[in-house]
């Protein structure tokens, strides 16, 4: 169990933050979030008002950071993540000396950097820890979490990554955790075009998908988007999950970052360009799994 921590602050109470903040609430002394959408926030309050902290929301970025020992941020992009830390109401402005600051959104290497000058512009450390896992991994504390930034940094914040993380890792300087993340997603973006295809391959072939999953899931082809994908698609069900709208986004920092450090990513390139053709069926917010209904084309 990892020991009490003094008061922190949570940024962004999507499907990612709300249950990860929820988890601070049971080893922080205090938690205070903050939603773009007030009501949110104000429900997150009240479904966990019987925790060990002492738990509030505030009606800014600024206002919940005030006084915390750690903020932790879980928003949309790197715009999104300016929005709430920098200005006269986002966090920074009202962040301690000392504190640290802990930005789990997947956003851009550059920004990291950013954040991190401006963190130290103000006496605070910063931490660049992309996350993970999806909402399940977020709910059940089971979260993989790739860090960027200083050693002592990092220590400072175990005792909180260890709320929601069952794998933590530091992989290098600031940025580091964004680049790591980079990689996890070009590896699930081929991965789940591949699945895609043995999938459909196995319905033109008249095959019972699930006994060819359970199968081969079980040798060499086994992957968690086999284990926990196949099956929906199989069904042809994708209203759920890590939405292509958020993946697309994803892909584009890894392309973007690839031409910086010329790095050949064709196979990127092209699940991207078929992430595209997945949102002109009007599918931004199904599960990155849909890659299958283009093959298909079956109408939404």
């Amino acid at each position: 169990m990892t020991k009490q921590m003094g008061k922190v602050a949570f940024i962004g109470l999507g499907v990612m933050g709300y249950p990860m903040a929820g988890y601070l609430a049971r080893q922080a002394s205090a938690v205070c979030v903050y939603n773009r959408t007030s009501a949110k926030a104000e429900a997150w309050v009240k479904d966990h008002g019987d925790a060990p902290a002492s738990v509030s929301s505030a009606s800014s970025p600024g206002a919940a950071a005030a006084d915390a020992d750690m903020v932790f941020l879980c928003v949309g992009n790197d715009e999104d993540v300016r929005s709430v830390t920098l200005g006269p109401e986002g966090a920074l402005a009202s962040m301690v000396s000392g504190a640290l600051l802990v930005d789990h959104t997947t956003a851009s290497p550059a920004l990291a950097m950013e954040l991190a000058q401006a963190c130290a512009e103000a006496g605070v450390g910063f931490l660049d820890a992309p996350v993970s896992g999806g909402q399940a991994g977020a709910e059940n504390g089971a979260l993989t979490i790739m860090i960027g930034g200083s050693e002592s940094d990092y220590q400072r914040g175990i005792p909180a990554l260890e709320c929601y993380a069952k794998k933590h890792a530091l992989m290098g300087g600031v940025g580091s955790g964004q680049l790591a993340k980079v990689v996890n997603q070009i590896c699930i973006a081929g991965i789940l075009q591949g699945l895609a295809e043995g999938v459909h391959f196995a319905q033109q072939a008249g095959l019972d998908v699930d006994a060819v999953v359970d199968v081969i899931s079980q040798g060499a082809a086994q992957s968690w988007q086999m284990n926990n994908r196949a099956n929906t698609m199989a069904k042809d069900d994708y209203e759920f999950g890590f939405a292509v709208d958020w993946m697309r986004k994803d892909l584009d920092i890894a392309l973007r970052t690839a031409r910086q450090i010329d790095a050949k990513l064709p196979l990127t390139a092209l699940v991207d360009q078929f992430y595209g053709d997945v949102q002109a069926m009007q599918g931004g917010r199904w599960d990155t799994s849909s890659l299958l209904r283009r093959l298909t084309r079956r109408p939404g």
